[in-house]
C-alpha cells in the first residue's frame, strides 16, 4: 500500500524516474480496488458502487500517467513513449537503466526510497 500512497503524493509529477516495482504495484492495487468496487456492485446491485468505481478510476487518471511517464524516464526515453501501445509495454517491464540518466538518478541505488520521502 506504500507504493499506492508514494504515486498518489506525487500525483502530478512527471519528473524523475519511477522503479518497475512502484509502477506496477501501483497498477495493481488501483485495478484491485476499481474491480472491487465493481465485483461489490454486481453482488449487492447498489448501482452507487459502480459510481465510486468510474470516480476512481477517473481520480487516478493522472497519478496513473504521471508514473507512466516517469517509468518510461527510468529505462532512459522520453515520457511520450506511453503512447505507443505495444512499445510502451515493453519499456514498463524493462529493468531500469543504470546510474543517472537525464531525468535523474536511479532510484534502485539510493536505498529504499519509500522510507526517504517518508512514507510510513
Amino acid at each position: 500500500m506504500n507504493w499506492y500512497l508514494k504515486v498518489l503524493k506525487q500525483f502530478a509529477d512527471f519528473k524523475g524516474r519511477a522503479r518497475r516495482k512502484e509502477y506496477w504495484m501501483f497498477t495493481l492495487i488501483s485495478l484491485l480496488i476499481t474491480y472491487g468496487f465493481m465485483i461489490l456492485a454486481i453482488v449487492t446491485e447498489i448501482s452507487a458502487l459502480s459510481i465510486i468505481s468510474s470516480i476512481h478510476s477517473f481520480a487516478v487518471l493522472v497519478p496513473t500517467l504521471a508514473v507512466g511517464v516517469r517509468r518510461i524516464h527510468d529505462v532512459g526515453k522520453s515520457g511520450w513513449f506511453l503512447l505507443i501501445p505495444i512499445y510502451n509495454l515493453i519499456l514498463l517491464c524493462t529493468d531500469s537503466e543504470e546510474g543517472t540518466n537525464k531525468w535523474g538518478p536511479n532510484p534502485k541505488t539510493g536505498g529504499d526510497e519509500i522510507n526517504q520521502i517518508g512514507v510510513e
